[in-house]
């Protein structure tokens, strides 16, 4: 079964996907204008079966779910919401799944809650000390809603070009369009600082006691290897990074076997420590 809920974390409304039953794992998207829980990771909570409870909320500023009165978003919202919406669901220990900014979101909640985080996958991840903000993601901020900025924005995540059809650019161009106004207070220039934002510390990456399995495209132009992924080798304890050649920004789009096959291997083995 899967079902989509809103679940209230510290008095503000999050949407959530949600389906099968056992272990649990926190699935979570990135940053891209018009992104949701449903639509990035569905597809793989579909192929998981019903063997995993998986947990794929809509991010405070994307979706269905707003961002907190008070708040801007980032980083420590994201962290904060995510380990709140696990608390809310009465989910004591789960895996974590993030992808882009959302593999940054996934890495500091494994600093922060050590105890419950069990295993963390970070997707072409965001998160790396010192990684600059690269010329894609500032393009893929700065997407116009509609058909013209889809399209733009697609090409730039998809090593191949094959995957931006004209029902891919259709989708997408809704999902902005729907979600225009409030992803207009996310990401405003100058964007390196929300790039900065989500950058984590070495002192946090020490603090990531769960193993952690990187996924990556060799042709990444939003979150290059060489700056994005290469580098958490060194911050991390217990870190495996998987390269897919011939991928860019969404390996789960783009070598949808490959990476289910990796990740029920991963979230299939039992915690060593």
């Amino acid at each position: 079964m899967t079902a989509l809920r809103t679940v209230t974390v510290d008095g503000s409304p999050v949407h959530v996907l949600e389906s099968g039953t056992g272990p649990a794992v926190l699935m979570l998207h990135g940053s891209g204008p018009g992104t949701t829980g449903s639509g990035a990771w569905a597809t793989t909570a579909q192929a998981l079966g019903t063997s995993w409870h998986v947990v794929a909320p809509d991010q405070a500023g994307f979706g269905r779910t707003p961002v907190p009165a008070g708040s801007r978003g980032g980083l420590r919202l994201w962290t904060e919401q995510a380990a709140g919406l696990m608390d809310a669901l009465g989910v004591e220990n789960y895996a974590v799944v993030g992808h882009s900014m959302g593999g940054a979101v996934a890495l500091a909640l494994a600093a922060a809650r050590p105890r419950q985080v069990t295993h963390v996958v970070a997707v072409a991840t965001m998160g790396a000390p010192g990684a600059p903000l690269s010329a894609g993601l500032d393009a893929v901020w700065a997407a116009p809603a509609g058909p013209l900025g889809a399209r733009d924005m697609l090409s730039r995540l998809l090593h191949d070009q094959a995957l931006v059809t004209e029902s891919a650019v259709a989708a997408r161009a809704a999902a902005m369009e729907a979600g225009a106004a409030a992803f207009a207070s996310l990401f405003p220039p100058p964007r390196a600082r929300w790039a900065d934002d989500l950058t984590l510390s070495a002192q946090t990456l020490a603090g990531v006691r769960a193993p952690v399995l990187l996924v990556h495209g060799a042709e990444d132009r939003v979150t290059p290897l060489g700056t994005a992924a290469l580098p958490l080798l060194e911050h991390l304890a217990d870190v495996r990074l998987f390269v897919l050649g011939r991928c860019g920004h969404v390996p789960p789009v783009e070598h949808p076997h490959d990476f289910r096959r990796l990740l029920s291997c991963f979230l299939g083995r039992e915690r060593d420590h």
